[in-house]
């Protein structure tokens, strides 16, 4: 009887796979959202203001943060937690597919969070003159909790492995 339930329960990873496969999905999602973003300024480009520009720029980078999130956490969860993926050896493989464990996929998600919010925080500083100051005090306070946090998970990691 505990030989069949363990088989169940470490068979019961593979209800993993079908989420880290909706994963892509968003990620087809997110590169609409892109080329959308990008149609929309063409016509207008020449009559934008440089800032603006910069602020459509920064809100492609953070679309492309996010996807690399995405590829990231879809891969290596998947690889950490259901099952090794074989990549045939005449096709190119991802340098850190395999070397990532679900403490350092932590530590990278944390760190690419604090990019993603301090390019957020950036944009919001660009547009000062339309935000309320209080609203960039949280905006301020959200984003230094962001880099503690991921700061405090960093440092518990490397305690832990040493």
């Amino acid at each position: 009887m505990e030989r069949l339930l363990e088989k169940l329960m470490y068979s019961s990873r593979w209800l993993m796979a079908p989420i880290y496969l909706g994963m892509s999905l968003i990620l087809v999602a997110l590169g609409i959202k892109f080329f959308q973003e990008i149609f929309h300024i063409f016509p207008i480009i020449l009559e934008m203001k440089e800032v603006d520009l910069v602020l459509v720029t920064l809100s492609l980078i953070d679309l492309t943060l996010v996807g690399g999130l995405i590829v990231m956490v879809m891969f290596s969860g998947y690889e950490n937690f259901v099952s090794r993926l074989d990549v045939d050896e005449g096709e190119e493989k991802l340098g850190w597919l395999g070397k990532l464990d679900a403490g350092s996929l932590k530590n990278k998600v944390a760190a690419s969070i604090v990019a993603i919010s301090s390019i957020h925080l950036l944009k919001i500083f660009m547009n000062t003159e339309n935000t309320d100051d209080n609203k960039i005090m949280w905006y301020l306070l959200i984003h230094i909790t962001f880099v503690i946090s991921a700061f405090a998970m960093g440092y518990l990691d490397k305690l832990t492995r040493k």
